[in-house]
């Protein structure tokens, strides 16, 4: 991920390499790692949340998703068109004003017709089953809006 953040490569270039891949052990992973980035994300939190995603049947989301709200330009982590979105909070989300900017946007995105969820990141990984049975049942409850 670090490689297309600094803009080392292109997804479309970590893709066309995942081609000529050798080996046998971690070809797979690696692969789906790339695809990952390749629709969008930009950090292992998200990466596991793709997973867990996958893994409960749930469509494919949008990712990165630039939205304008009254306050400016803001990308969404996750967002399926069926209005669900889905926050994924690094410690980064919990440092001085960034709460406050975090909630600004949260309710910007529920005032303009979105269910916006927040998860914290050491939440998905210690109550993984919590949270993702609220993705689950939002999703739901929102109709079954590909992607």
């Amino acid at each position: 991920m670090m490689t297309v953040q600094q803009r080392l490569a292109t997804p479309g270039q970590l893709l066309h390499a995942t081609g000529v891949l050798h080996g046998r052990r971690r070809r797979a992973f690696v692969k789906g790692v790339v695809r990952d980035i390749a629709l969008g994300v930009q950090s292992l939190g998200e990466l596991d949340f793709a997973r867990l995603c996958r893994e409960r049947g749930l469509p494919e989301p949008d990712r990165q998703v630039l939205v304008q709200t009254d306050s400016g330009r803001c990308y969404l982590d996750v967002r399926w068109r069926n209005g669900l979105t889905v926050e994924i909070d690094g410690v980064q989300h919990r440092r001085a004003l960034a709460v406050s900017a975090d909630n600004l946007r949260s309710n910007a995105l529920v005032l303009r017709g979105d269910r916006a969820l927040r998860i914290d990141l050491v939440g998905l990984r210690v109550h993984t089953e919590e949270f993702m049975a609220q993705v689950v049942q939002g999703h739901a409850m929102l109709g079954s809006s590909a992607a």
